[in-house]
Order: structure tokens, then sequence, then C-alpha cells
């Protein structure tokens, strides 16, 4: 048996509230978020840059990518699922 531990990530759901909708990108296509509105969230790293990305759960994004910039959410809360 190997003693190789994979990463799992903890089972939580996290929720942000958007703080900065400004500034949508002209060739964004898909769903933007709206400034004041909570959404479920999901925070990973840029496989490139390895800096933080907000991905929102249930959103629609075909270009440029699905991923928000960190300032544009602020953490609301934190469900831990068992």
């Amino acid at each position: 048996m190997s003693k190789v531990k994979l990463p799992v990530p903890p089972p939580v759901q996290q929720y942000a509230r958007c703080v900065d909708a400004t500034r949508r990108p002209a060739d964004h296509i898909g769903d933007w978020p709206e400034s004041g509105c909570v959404y479920p969230i999901q925070m990973r790293r840029n496989a490139r840059t390895g800096q933080p990305q907000v991905h929102v759960l249930g959103f629609y994004a075909e270009q440029p990518y699905g991923a928000f910039a960190p300032h544009r959410f602020e953490p609301v809360a934190q469900v831990w699922l068992n």
C-alpha cells in the first residue's frame, strides 16, 4: 500500500460578497457578478502564475476565463460539509 497522500480540499463551501464589479473586460463572454450580491465560490490557484483566483460556482464564462481577481470579493461565510 502506498503512503503517498494526495492533496484533498477541505469539505467546506465558501461564500463571498462582490465588492467590485467595475471594469468588465470588453471581450468577456459570460456571467459577471453584481456588487453587493453573495455568491458561492471556490478559491483556486492559477496554473500558470500561482496567484489565487475566485471561481463563482454556477457562473458560465466562455472568454477569456471564468475566474475573478480576489480583490473583487470579500469572504462572508464558510460552511463545513459533513
